[in-house]
């Protein structure tokens, strides 16, 4: 049955099936191939695994970041910070990892990332003469940020399939992410100086960036306030995310004035479309995931590790290789669903802690949401910059350096990781 598996859901994502349709085929696939799968089960498994009160953070951190990114608020974050370094080497790149990062505490998704932050920064740096293709690694790359500073989607989804608490999860990815900022800005002023990349020449007006901070300052504070929340323990993910909404509305509504009916329904619709996409890779992957489980190819996969893989390093070595491979075919969403029920026994086996997993996970994804083939952020921002992809990847090189190097920390040096 695993087999069959992955050959139909191959051979539907080869026809450019959506992967969400390509999980349903192979299960049904499956399902149907043999007399001991009740195909009601089957269902009953799908509708169970969205029937859960905390996925209800996800259309709230989303429509929060549109609320948010969609005005005045988010002109007036990333004028603060173009004012503010603009002027380095490579400053307009690190004015885009910066808005990523910030960005990151109000999404938690990568992909609203790149449309919202590449749309706003990629004219302003071609207006400059950067490089476009180089922008467009910047914020490839950068927008993955935003999935592990909290909130994250895919933090939430592995929290439910692994039974972790999503508040330690979120907790656990800020140093990451952080670390991530660091050394993505660190790539840009090295590159920027190298090439001698083109920069903001005015001098500062040390005045007009106090008043853009302080109109700024909404943008600021959000990620602060949500990071406190959950790391205090005073709301839970749920409830974060329907304040950090609230927030964002009022904000919009009464001190920036620019929350009309229309932008507040566009918003609303947006966040329920990609939240109904989520739901639906989500019942998908359940249907994968419990035939999988059915089928014992978890089991087999630790009996296998155990047998032939006799060091723990050697089996975050094969995770880490596995899910670096299906991160470049696959959605991270549903990649994150299917692999979840499949490691969660390995990191046992090892006594690895399912936090760190969690992170690890986060972040290997993420990696291939900006490789080819299928690299979701590199093809928003390459379309964005009107540029090739293949241009785009080349510009890359450095930026997977230090997400290579990000992945080698959390997955072997736990104290990285705050719990």
């Amino acid at each position: 049955m695993t087999l069959l598996i992955l050959f139909v859901f191959l051979g539907a994502a080869v026809v450019a099936i959506p992967i969400a349709h390509a999980l349903l085929v192979a299960a049904l696939a499956a399902a149907a191939s043999s007399d001991k799968v009740p195909l009601d089960l089957l269902v009953q498994q799908m509708v169970a695994q969205v029937q859960s009160f905390p996925l209800i953070a996800i259309p709230f951190f989303m429509l929060t970041g549109t609320l948010m990114m969609g005005g005045k608020l988010g002109e007036a974050l990333i004028g603060v910070l173009s004012t503010l370094i603009g002027r380095f080497h490579g400053g307009p790149g690190q004015v885009g990892v910066l808005s990523s990062t910030i960005f990151g505490g109000v999404s938690g998704s990568a992909v609203a990332d790149a449309s919202a932050i590449g749309s706003l920064l990629i004219p302003w740096q071609k207006r400059l003469g950067y490089p476009p293709a180089f922008s467009a690694a910047t914020l490839a790359a950068a927008a993955t940020i935003d999935i592990l500073i909290p909130p994250s989607i895919p933090m939430i989804l592995f929290a439910l399939v692994s039974n972790t608490s999503i508040a330690s999860l979120f907790v656990a990815g800020i140093l990451p992410g952080l670390a991530m900022c660091v050394g993505f800005m660190v790539v840009c002023w090295w590159v920027g100086r190298r090439r001698n990349f083109p920069r903001e020449t005015r001098p500062l007006d040390w005045a007009a960036f106090r008043k853009q901070l302080v109109y700024a300052a909404p943008a600021l504070v959000l990620p602060v306030l949500i990071v406190v929340m959950l790391r205090f323990g005073i709301a839970t993910p749920t409830e974060v995310a329907v304040l950090s909404t609230l927030f964002a509305g009022l904000v919009s509504a009464l001190v920036y004035r620019d929350l009309g009916i229309k932008r507040l329904h566009d918003a609303i619709v947006h966040a329920g479309l990609a939240t109904g996409v989520v739901l639906l890779v989500i019942m998908a992957s359940a249907a994968i995931g419990w035939l999988l489980t059915f089928d014992r190819m978890p089991d087999g996969i630790v009996a296998w590790a155990q047998t032939h893989l006799s060091r723990g390093w050697s089996v975050i070595l094969l995770m880490n290789l596995l899910m670096l491979v299906c991160g470049m075919f696959i959605d991270l969403p549903a990649a994150v669903l299917l692999l979840t029920p499949v490691f969660v026994p390995l990191a046992n086996s090892i006594g690895m802690d399912l936090t760190q997993l969690g992170i690890m996970m986060t972040v290997n994804l993420a990696i291939g949401l900006y490789t080819p083939p299928v690299g979701t952020t590199l093809f928003i921002t390459s379309a964005l910059a009107k540029v090739k992809v293949g241009q785009t990847v080349r510009e890359l090189g450095p930026f997977y350096f230090v997400a290579f190097l990000i992945l080698a920390l959390v997955s072997y040096v736990p104290a990285v990781i705050f719990k």
